[in-house]
């Protein structure tokens, strides 16, 4: 059986850990040639290594998602070693939660310039190349912030209701062209951060346990399975999905009260 993204080629920023990291390895076992945008040189570097060390095609280049620059780069440095760009994950992303009366001007940036920006500088770079070759996919890694709001985490859900502006935004202007955009909206995911969150309480199993019973499944979310729906939208199993956002939260999202 011929791997579902076999001779195609990459590109996931912010793929040193977590949701990215996940992503990266799953589209390496499809095929795929793969290229860690990542600006944490140490943990981008580890992830291409542990891939590279299953035979599969991979690039390391530091990338901050805040300068134009760097986004260029990393684009340029994809065609020069592969060729040809087919697939962009856009998932490096981080925190700001605020009370909205307390966020400075500074933070408000903060947030916006990579939860938002970040995503527009990657997508115009890799445009050229996917319009010249008439096909391509982007996902778009937003979250559960993107519709509902949770009080506290002021300017971040703002960005992430942007990102999903965007995304429809793009899936329509390039859909003529074969280029499909969507998002991927988790809820609430067991990664790096999410455990060291919870180790911050005095009885981190008990808060473990609190967030777990929130969600109808009583458990929450695994980086892998957010991977597994960003194959699916970046393969061409999905062909006729475009300008729309898949969510992952267990069905929290729709639950109105326990």
């Amino acid at each position: 059986m011929t791997a579902r993204l076999q001779d195609k080629v990459a590109i996931i920023t912010g793929a040193g850990r977590g949701i990215g990291a996940a992503i990266a390895h799953a589209f390496a076992r499809e095929g795929a040639a793969v290229v860690i945008a990542e600006r944490d040189a140490a943990t981008g570097r580890a992830t291409a290594d542990t891939i590279a060390a299953t035979g599969a095609s991979v690039l390391f280049v530091e990338t901050d998602v805040t300068s134009d620059a760097a986004v260029q780069g990393a684009a340029e440095a994809t065609l020069a070693r592969f060729g040809r760009i087919d697939i962009l994950v856009n998932n490096a992303g981080i925190n700001v939660f605020h009370k909205p009366h307390e966020t400075t001007e500074a933070e408000w940036r903060r947030c916006f310039d990579v939860d938002l920006d970040g995503v527009w500088r990657m997508s115009k770079a890799v445009l050229p190349a996917l319009r010249a070759q008439r096909s391509g996919a982007i996902v778009n890694i937003a979250s559960s912030h993107s519709f509902s709001i949770i009080p506290g985490c002021f300017p971040y859900p703002v960005a992430k209701h942007g990102l999903l502006g965007l995304t429809r935004a793009l899936g329509i202007d390039y859909a003529a062209e074969g280029i499909r955009v969507n998002a991927i909206a988790p809820g609430y995911i067991e990664t790096d951060l999410a455990i060291d969150y919870w180790n911050t309480f005095p009885d981190p199993a008990a808060e473990r346990k609190r967030v777990f019973d929130m969600h109808p499944p009583k458990r929450i979310g695994r980086p892998e399975e957010v991977a597994m729906t960003a194959l699916f939208l970046a393969s061409d199993e999905a062909p006729f999905i475009n300008a729309a956002c898949i969510v992952i939260d267990g069905g929290r999202s729709v639950l109105y009260h326990e």
